[in-house]
Parts: structure tokens; C-alpha cells; sequence
């Protein structure tokens, strides 16, 4: 995808979601022809969209596509994924004397799709891991409000019979996973800065905007930079893509999220810690997304206890 068709996608999404408004974004993905552009162009596709997503807000059933291209499997409407726990990476499901016995999380297409893809894991980490598809009746979904009611995930628990029908690329589909989500967040950051920069400037105190007093500015500047870190380090897990490098680039966006959410709330003052501003909105869905195939804070501790096994840092970019 070259520039050009990179920025016709990108006002393309931006028009497409705006449009939809506080609807489910997944008529207008279909618009947008999203399934074919993550088969066709998953790198753009996934920063396109995703980055969209988290700028406006919206909730999608997207992430089970990418989960489901990344296990190498074609992406459709009428299959969902069971993804794992929240701050867990591992494997959600295991296989024991011809069951399949998983708990875990799973988008609103649960409530809608006719089959639900399970990966069962030996539990250890080793990465083998197969794949068994139930039928969604098979599974019990509970809609999980928390903090993000409008994310629309939902618990599942799932026991029924079933038989693997093949090993799978866990690692690869958590890694592709964890970009897209880096990408959302990235959209949910750029958008809280977005807002705490309109406030600085129309907010007026000793006759003139608050965005002309130094420390706003600096708060400002701070956030844009872990803003623009965070994209620098999506743009380099895609230039060299594995699981390290995702990792370390949604470990980067937990963080930048709660640096650029600090930094916003203290440029918004008194309205930034209420309902009536739309900030809260993006914090929320920013503290989800951090917690979907592991938190910054597990991640970081995971692959600190892998290089102190290892004793040796590997070169992750070449600079």
C-alpha cells in the first residue's frame, strides 16, 4: 500500500466511523472491505484501523480477525475467538479425555457468530498449541461491564466435546494481536491529547489561554512525546516482526497510555476527573486495552525473567 492509498484508507475509516456514531463500528469495517484488507494488507490494515478504533473510540469485533489471521486462518463474521484472560497471554483453553474445558474473554461477536475457535495449550509456555472450534451455544458468555461497558467483552467458560484439528501459531497470532492493540491505544492517546490541546486553548484564566502558561506546555509536550515513542516503536515491531518485538511495543503503549492520561487530566484540571467531559471515555478504553494479552507491568516482568535466564540482551532494532 503506498501513500496515497495509505491516506484514502485512513479518511476513508475516519468518515466511515464518524458517520456510524455511537454504534458498533463492525457494518462500517465491512464497508471499508476490512476482512479482504487484512488478508490482502495486514500491516496497514491493522494500523489503519486499529489506530481509527482507538481515536474514536469505537467498538469493534475486529481483534478476532486478527487473532484468527494470525493463526492462519481466513477471517469471517461467523467465527469468533476465545481470547485469554485478562494481563494473560497463555493458551485459554486445554484439551483432557476428549473435552475441551476454557475460560476466557471474548468480543460481542460471541453473541452473534456460530462458531467459537478455542486454542488449548499444554499450560507451560512452550508454545504448542492446538485449535478446536465449538459451537457458540456450547459456550457460556456473561457480558462483562467493568470499567469499559461500552468495550463489550464478555467472560466465557467453555466444556464440551471436541477434537483438535491442528496445531496453530499461538505466538504468532498473540504477537499480531499485541500490535493491533499497541495501534488502539495509540489512537486512544492521540485522542486524549487531542482533547487536553483544545482545552489548553480555550480554556482562559488571567486573560489569556491556559496554553500559553509553561507548565501547560509542558505537560503537553510530554504526552506528545510518549505519543510519538509509542508509534516509533510500532512502526519498528512491524518493521521486525516477532514476538519480542510486539511485546515490547504493547509493554510501550500501557505505559505511554498512563503517561499521556496523567499528563492530559492535569492539563483538563477539575473537568478531567468527571463524566461530563469525554476524556474518561479514552482513559477507560485505554486501561482495557492494556490488559488484553497482557498488561505493560506482565509483560515487562515476563521478559526480564527471559533475559535473566538467557544473560545475554538482544539487539531488537537496529538503530
Amino acid at each position: 500500500m503506498d501513500a496515497t492509498e495509505r491516506s484514502m484508507l485512513e479518511a476513508a475509516a475516519h468518515d466511515a466511523f464518524a458517520a456510524a456514531g455511537d454504534r458498533p463500528l463492525d457494518d462500517a469495517l465491512a464497508t471499508l472491505g476490512w476482512p479482504e484488507m487484512l488478508v490482502a494488507e495486514p500491516r496497514d490494515s491493522i494500523d489503519v484501523v486499529f489506530t481509527a478504533l482507538g481515536r474514536a473510540n469505537g467498538a469493534a469485533t475486529a481483534l478476532d480477525d486478527v487473532v484468527a489471521a494470525g493463526l492462519g486462518l481466513r477471517p469471517r463474521p461467523a467465527l469468533a475467538v476465545l481470547l485469554p484472560g485478562f494481563s494473560h497471554w497463555r493458551p485459554p483453553g486445554r484439551l483432557e479425555g476428549g473435552r475441551v474445558r476454557a475460560e476466557g474473554l471474548a468480543t460481542a461477536r460471541v453473541t452473534t457468530a456460530g462458531e467459537l475457535l478455542v486454542v488449548c495449550g499444554p499450560g507451560d509456555g512452550s508454545g504448542a498449541a492446538h485449535m478446536v472450534a465449538v459451537p457458540v451455544a456450547a459456550a457460556a458468555a456473561e457480558p462483562r461491564r467493568g470499567i469499559d461497558p461500552g468495550a463489550g467483552l464478555h467472560a466465557v467458560r467453555v466444556d464440551h466435546p471436541a477434537e483438535p484439528s491442528g496445531t496453530v501459531p499461538w505466538d504468532a497470532a498473540v504477537a499480531l494481536a499485541r500490535r493491533a492493540l499497541g495501534h488502539q491505544i495509540a489512537g486512544a492517546a492521540r485522542a486524549m491529547l487531542d482533547l487536553a490541546r483544545a482545552h489548553a486553548l480555550d480554556r482562559v484564566q488571567f486573560g489569556r489561554p491556559i496554553a500559553r502558561f509553561q507548565a501547560v506546555r509542558h505537560r503537553l509536550a510530554e504526552a506528545l512525546v510518549w505519543v510519538e515513542a509509542l508509534e516509533a516503536s510500532l512502526v519498528a515491531a512491524a518493521d521486525a516482526p516477532g514476538p519480542e518485538t510486539a511485546a515490547l511495543a504493547k509493554a510501550v503503549a500501557g505505559r505511554a497510555a498512563a503517561a499521556v492520561a496523567a499528563h492530559c487530566q492535569q492539563v483538563l484540571a477539575g473537568i478531567g476527573f468527571t463524566t461530563d467531559h469525554p476524556f474518561h471515555r479514552h482513559l477507560r478504553r485505554a486501561l482495557v486495552l492494556d490488559g488484553l494479552f497482557g498488561s505493560a507491568d506482565a509483560i515487562a516482568l515476563d521478559l526480564g525473567r527471559r533475559l535473566v535466564a538467557r544473560r545475554r540482551v538482544p539487539t531488537l532494532v537496529e538503530l
